[in-house]
Order: structure tokens, then C-alpha cells, then sequence
């Protein structure tokens, strides 16, 4: 008996069970509506992210062509310095010395000529008389274009150390400012195998440039002439802005990863950009402005796909419309007016992840349905996120 009532109960429970079950699939079925955006104009970027070092447009290394102690130094860092200053000056001691001997040996090998020349005129007049052999003319002959030879070589001599005792005076080759100095005085530099760096000149710090390291993947999207906007972590809340003005073809592998050299050009009124700085550079590859803007959600929405569609509008019977267009930027989207729905074609343009450009087709002011709510349920609704970006000027959602 126990057993039967136990049965009933179970029964009973089923039953109730069935009839909730029907009416929460039931509910949601009438309450479906569909997710409306309104068209409107905004701006639609792509960009591409790079990092780079802030540097002077043109910048020379002063060295030394000579050997020797640094005796005096006439400038320091960040100095302005114009072109023809004397800027250091090695010990002339030496050079000169050397330009003594040198002389001093142009000298004698120019007595040896004058010798040599008086003798082998001398023997020539014999030798046409035939007054002396011929062997004695060759050998006057000889010793004369050898005490020639030896004048011209010293003098070359002479030349050099003149000019090696130019070079113990260093001056600036531009207008700049010092960058860097390498030595002091005091100190010996040698300039044996390569020219030592003494000191390093930027040309003109208020027009700078940032030479970015931009990814093989992106490398194709970059032209001359693009806009570039970056930051350096001396003023996070100044956004500098420059232009593309060279890629260099050249590549830089580190680690496996490639990436190529591009130069941006930054002005620099302010003096506030330093050489050296990192730079946080947003290249623009593409943009449209002031253009109609549609959510991507919207170009996806197709109520096809949507069960419950038929519970919130009778769509408009219309001839079918393609999705997409073979060979041409038209999509289909679904127009929402006077509570019912009905498909138009639009031309699409540049698209940025979130937003897509129209370019004809629907007039801002215009709604569109980009998904359905079914009870709170956000299953294929066009919902913003609050840390998704909108469009510059954008109204509230409708």
C-alpha cells in the first residue's frame, strides 16, 4: 500500500516537473527581441605597433688622424659648437719634430741634386766632345735621376709631416652640439690601426628622427609618406607626432626574428626628445574619417540562423539576397523599420576589428539589427563591452 502511494507521488512530482520545463522553454520564446544599432559617422583607423630609439638626423664622430697626448681640450657636453672651432689640440712636439728632420733631409738630398746635376752637365759635354766613354756618361746619368728622384720623394715627406702636424688641431666639421667626449686631457690616443672617436656631434637636436624595428608580419603595410603618432617614457602623457620617411631594405635578424629599420621623421621644436630614448610608435597604415559606421555584428547577424526570429517580426517577403557578393566589398544586412525586417546590400570598406566603414547603402540615422535577446540570455546579441573602443564622436547607443 505504501509502495502504491509512493508511485503516485513520484507520478505526481513527474508531472509538475513537465509543465515547468515547458514553461521555461516556452518563456524565452516570447520574449526574444531583437538587438537594434543605429548608423552613424565616426572615424575607422588601422594601425601597426613598433618600438624604436629616438636619434639625431645627422651626427659625426670626430676622431684624431694622429698619434699623441691630448695637451687641450676646448669644449665639453652639450656644448653648441660651429663649424672651423678648435676643439682640441694634440701635443705638437713630436710633429714637429719630425717636420724638422724631414726638412733637414729635403735639404741634403737637394744640395746631392744641385751636385749631381752640375756633374752629370758637365760629363755630357765631354761625352759629345768624346772626350769621356760612354760608361762614365750613364753613370753620371744615374746618380743624377737618383738625387732627383730622392728630392721628390722628401719633399713628399715634408708635405706628410706638415700635414700631421695640421691634424694635432681638431676642429668641429659642423654646427652641433657635443654629444659625447671620449677622452681628456692628458690622455694618450693612438691612431695606428683606426681613427679613435674623440668626440661625437649632433647637427641639429630640434629635428630629430625614431629609427622603429617594425615585424616582417607588418612590414608590408608600411609607406612612405604615413602618419605616425609615439610616446617616450620621459613624457608618458605627450603624444608626439612624426611621418614615414624611409624603410630600409636591409634586415635586422636577432634571436630568429626579423625585423626591418624604419625611419621616422620628428620634429623637435621643444628640445624635449632626447637621443637614445625608447619610442612607443602607432604607425597609420589606413583610415577613413568622418565616414558611416556599422558594428561588425552587424555584417554577421543572419536570421537564418536564429530560431526564434518568427517570435518578435514578420520578416518582409522579399527576393532572397546573397550574403556576399562574389568579387565585390557588398554584404548583406538586415534593416529594422516599422517593427519588421527586411535585407540590404551595403558596400563595405575599412574595418578595424570592431567597426566597418560603409560606404553606400544605409544613411547614418539608420537602424540595424546586429543579434537577438532572449531573456536576458546575450546568445548572439551585439552587445558593447565597456572596454570596447566606439568610433570618435559617438552618440550613446539608442
Amino acid at each position: 500500500m505504501k509502495r502504491k502511494y509512493i508511485f503516485i507521488i513520484a507520478a505526481v512530482l513527474v508531472l509538475f516537473l513537465i509543465i515547468f520545463l515547458s514553461i521555461g522553454k516556452k518563456g524565452p520564446m516570447n520574449n526574444t527581441k531583437p538587438r537594434i544599432q543605429v548608423a552613424k559617422k565616426g572615424n575607422v583607423v588601422n594601425t601597426i605597433t613598433a618600438t624604436g630609439k629616438v636619434e639625431p638626423i645627422d651626427q659625426v664622430e670626430v676622431g684624431t688622424q694622429v698619434s699623441g697626448v691630448v695637451e687641450k681640450i676646448f669644449t665639453d657636453y652639450n656644448e653648441q659648437v660651429e663649424k672651423g672651432q678648435l676643439i682640441a689640440q694634440i701635443d705638437e712636439s713630436t710633429l714637429r719634430a719630425r717636420l724638422l728632420q724631414a726638412k733637414a733631409s729635403l735639404a741634403s738630398a737637394q744640395n746631392e741634386l744641385d751636385y749631381q746635376t752640375k756633374n752629370f752637365e758637365r760629363i755630357k759635354k765631354l761625352f759629345e766632345k768624346e772626350m769621356v766613354s760612354e760608361t762614365q756618361y750613364d753613370e753620371a746619368l744615374y746618380r743624377y735621376n737618383n738625387a732627383k728622384a730622392s728630392v721628390e720623394s722628401l719633399k713628399s715627406e715634408v708635405e706628410q709631416a706638415e700635414v700631421n702636424l695640421s691634424y694635432a688641431r681638431i676642429y668641429s666639421p659642423i654646427d652641433g652640439v657635443v654629444l659625447g667626449k671620449s677622452v681628456d686631457e692628458g690622455q694618450t690616443v693612438a691612431a695606428s690601426f683606426n681613427t679613435p672617436t674623440l668626440f661625437l656631434i649632433a647637427k641639429d637636436l630640434t629635428q630629430m628622427q625614431v629609427e622603429a624595428d617594425v615585424d616582417e608580419a607588418d612590414i608590408g603595410q608600411v609607406e612612405t609618406g604615413q602618419k605616425v603618432s609615439f610616446t617616450v617614457d620621459a613624457f608618458p602623457e605627450t603624444e608626439f607626432i612624426g611621418e614615414v620617411t624611409q624603410m630600409r631594405l636591409e634586415p635586422v635578424i636577432e634571436s630568429n626574428v626579423v625585423t626591418y629599420t624604419v625611419i621616422i621623421d620628428a620634429p623637435n621644436p621643444d628640445l624635449k626628445l632626447k637621443p637614445g630614448l625608447t619610442a612607443n610608435v602607432t604607425i597609420i597604415t589606413n583610415e577613413a574619417n568622418d565616414v558611416t559606421l556599422l558594428p561588425l555584428a552587424a555584417l554577421r547577424f543572419s536570421p537564418e540562423k536564429q530560431a526564434e526570429i518568427s517570435s518578435f517580426s514578420k520578416t518582409e517577403k522579399v527576393m532572397p539576397l546573397p550574403e556576399k557578393q562574389e568579387g565585390s566589398d557588398k554584404q548583406k544586412i538586415w534593416l529594422w523599420e516599422n517593427g519588421k525586417m527586411h535585407p540590404e546590400m551595403v558596400e563595405t570598406g575599412l574595418e578595424d576589428g570592431v567597426w566597418c566603414e560603409i560606404k553606400s547603402g544605409i544613411a547614418p540615422g539608420d537602424s540595424v539589427v546586429t543579434g537577438v535577446d532572449r531573456s536576458g540570455d546575450m546568445v548572439g546579441r551585439a552587445t558593447r563591452s565597456p572596454f570596447m573602443p566606439g568610433p570618435p564622436d559617438d552618440d550613446d547607443d539608442e
